[in-house]
């Protein structure tokens, strides 16, 4: 039965409307191994058996980027509570195919970090996004790889910025990953000191040599705006200038002057202003020199609006676009009591009501919708020029966001994509995407069938209406992962 563009697209919107709820390629040698994959668990797929979405298939949507065949199976051999813990404790999940694999990324394991700038920009770029989608689609420590896509954002560096180019994927590896899962006063100073940022932000050329040198004050609006209290959180514009003035005299060492170790991060006294400071309320002596940021990291990171602003930010996350606030100041309390400590601030909001009854209602981003795509149908992907080609379209490429605020978390801004969305539906169900594969026959079979694909992809039995446009559209596939169902979470 043939499909036109009109009744795929009259199809998909059965259930309801979806708003209720360019790379540069890489050598060819490192691509084979690419499309290989480890075991997805075919063997033991186990769709769901419900009409409602059930505690399995909600807990593996929110803490992760959707299921696998073999995920839910797995989930429920561990049970709900067993499985969130083990996903709390990265370290321990053994995730050695996906570190081979990304290992293929020789840019992304050069150190000294100044090497990095012997590279193209643009192949930088395109290892970097690489390994971002193929381990958001294969690493078996999802929450991890979620938590790095919330800190990327928070935390956002356009490189396209002077040596961000090529520094940039050593603050993917040192800041974002290293401290996803740590402890957030770490991952803040890591970030304030990183290479990338202090170029991004203009922290290298904050200085104050002479009494009549005005400090920059771009990274200090953005620490206190969006990396800590949050645009309501108390502070004032002289706040922002005595930030400022904390922050001089850190340098990184540029590709266009310095001979011998290109972005290294050194701290120049005679380009600091030493001087007395008043910073939310708090005064800091002269004389701390470079102590004046730790004095800075302690008073935003122990200031009650940081705790509020955070979890606020995590609950939208992993909850809803408008979180109750009982359950935003329990995590903020624990975010407290902990000094930071990321990982009881999820257990705190994963062990909340709030968490358990949010089912649905989050619509994916680009990205996810993306990579879920690739964890459900169990493909194997390159991640290449034609697969990052329709994140550029859709808006949604990792690290080409321009402002420091990141892609946004709501749904709203995402809606203009949807055309996009089905077309990348269509396209990798029916001819398939280039350095993209997928077996449809394969993966009825091994669900069961075609109702227990569906239910596989929606996250429950398919109503009546939803398995009659199955049949009608003659795209299952298509219609699935095009369905209001699976493009939200």
């Amino acid at each position: 039965m043939s499909t036109t563009r009109r009744h795929f697209l009259q199809a998909a919107t059965t259930g309801g409307a979806l708003a209720g709820a360019a790379g540069f390629s890489l050598l060819s040698h490192v691509l084979t191994p690419l499309l290989s994959g480890p075991d997805d668990g075919f063997a033991s797929f186990q769709p769901p058996d419900s009409s409602e979405t059930d505690d399995a298939t909600h807990v593996l949507n929110r803490l992760s980027f959707g299921p696998r065949p073999g995920d839910r199976a797995e989930l429920l051999r561990l049970g709900t509570r067993g499985w969130i813990q083990q996903q709390l404790q990265p370290e321990t999940i053994d995730d050695a195919w996906t570190d081979a694999r990304t290992r293929h990324f020789e840019s992304l394991n050069v150190w000294p970090m100044g090497e990095l700038l012997e590279y193209n920009a643009k192949e930088l770029l395109d290892q970097l996004t690489r390994a971002r989608i193929l381990r958001a689609v294969h690493s078996r420590r999802q929450l991890h790889e979620v938590m790095v896509d919330f800190w990327s954002d928070h935390f956002n560096i356009d490189p396209s910025k002077g040596d961000s180019k090529w520094l940039k994927p050593a603050d993917d590896k040192t800041v974002i990953r290293a401290h996803a899962m740590g402890n957030f006063r770490e991952l803040l100073k890591a970030s304030a000191l990183s290479p990338s940022m202090l170029w991004y932000l203009d922290g290298r050329v904050n200085r104050r040599a002479s009494g009549t040198d005005k400090p920059n004050e771009n990274y200090a609006r953005e620490l206190l705006e969006l990396h800590t209290l949050g645009v309501d959180g108390g502070y004032t514009q002289q706040d922002v200038m005595e930030v400022a003035r904390c922050l001089t005299g850190w340098t990184v060492r540029a590709r266009d002057k310095a001979r011998f170790a290109v972005g290294k991060v050194e701290f120049a006294a005679d380009l600091h202003d030493d001087g007395a400071k008043t910073v939310l309320g708090t005064a800091i002596p002269a004389g701390l020199g470079e102590g004046d940021l730790e004095r800075v990291l302690d008073l935003v990171c122990q200031h009650p609006a940081t705790a509020r602003y955070l979890a606020g930010k995590l609950c939208r996350r992993f909850i809803a676009e408008q979180p109750v606030g009982t359950v935003v100041q329990a995590v903020a309390d624990t975010f407290t009591a902990t000094s930071g400590d990321i990982k009881k601030t999820l257990q705190t909001l994963f062990d909340s009501t709030e968490f358990m009854a949010a089912r649905g209602g989050k619509v994916k981003r680009p990205f996810h919708f993306v990579v879920s795509t690739l964890r459900a149908t169990g493909a194997r992907s390159d991640a290449g020029p034609v697969l990052q080609d329709y994140l550029l379209r859709m808006g949604h490429a990792p690290f080409q966001y321009p402002t420091p605020d990141g892609y946004p978390e709501e749904a709203q801004p995402w809606m203009a994509t949807l055309l996009w969305r089905w077309k990348f539906a269509l396209e990798f169900s029916g001819p398939g995407l280039k350095g993209t594969r997928v077996d449809p026959a394969w993966l009825t079979a091994s669900a069961g069938g075609p109702a227990r694909l569906a239910a596989h992809f929606l996250g429950r039995r398919p109503t009546p209406a939803e398995s009659n446009a199955l049949v009608a559209s003659g795209q299952s596939l298509g219609l699935l992962i095009a369905s209001p169902a699976f493009q939200t979470f």
